[in-house]
């Protein structure tokens, strides 16, 4: 029974905590710390979210049912280059749009974390030597569950620390579909608090 279970309950926290979930809600609570004001949380939010979320996930669901890449998680590692530039460009969109709508400066680090996470991603994916030069497919997954952590611990403090047992399941998850390797996983971990979230914490 626990066998039968287990690529069910890895499925379904891989769709549930998804980067494109994350992406998508974690701006939302950092705007409402930055304004406490609903208008400008959803405005703020939802630049920052669509730009960073909705806008390449349409993309990558696009290009999935045609056959471009492999499902809506993109699993093969060569079919991540349109995706993650696509993430690249909507985004830098969304930083501007922050910048010239003087957005609080704390939506603007997010961004920018984000941004450059997205960069160092690309650069190991695809540009980083590795041996037998087949690439390093690094998990977005745990980057990103590790680097939303990062930026609720600098936002809210120490209390947000309940859910790292979250980006452990999130990386349990994506070895046990297969989907990537342990040190993929780790790798995802450390770029996403090592990127993302020492990114923000300086940036704030």
């Amino acid at each position: 029974m626990a066998t039968q279970t287990q690529p069910v309950l890895a499925r379904l926290v891989t769709e549930l905590l998804a980067p494109w979930v994350l992406v998508l809600s974690l701006p939302v609570l950092v705007a409402w710390h930055a304004t406490r004001s609903v208008l400008p949380t959803v405005v703020w939010g939802l630049v920052v979210g669509v730009t960073g979320s909705v806008i390449p996930m349409l993309v990558v669901v696009r290009g999935a049912r045609r056959g471009r890449w492999q499902g809506h998680h993109v699993t093969n590692r060569e079919g991540r280059l349109v995706p993650l530039f696509t993430c690249v460009v909507s985004l830098g969109a969304g930083i501007a749009a922050l910048v010239l709508g003087d957005a609080p400066h704390r939506m603007v680090a997010l961004a920018l974390a984000m941004f450059l996470s997205l960069v160092v991603s690309i650069a190991i994916t695809f540009v980083a030597p590795v041996p037998g030069g087949r690439g390093w497919k690094i998990s977005v997954h745990t980057a990103v569950a590790a680097g939303a952590l990062a930026v609720l611990l600098v936002t809210f403090g120490p209390w947000t620390l309940v859910f790292l047992p979250a980006v452990a399941l999130v990386g349990w998850s994506r070895v046990a579909l297969g989907d990537h390797t342990v040190a993929q996983v780790v790798g995802g971990v450390v770029m996403g608090l090592v990127v993302g979230g020492s990114t923000f914490w300086w940036l704030t």
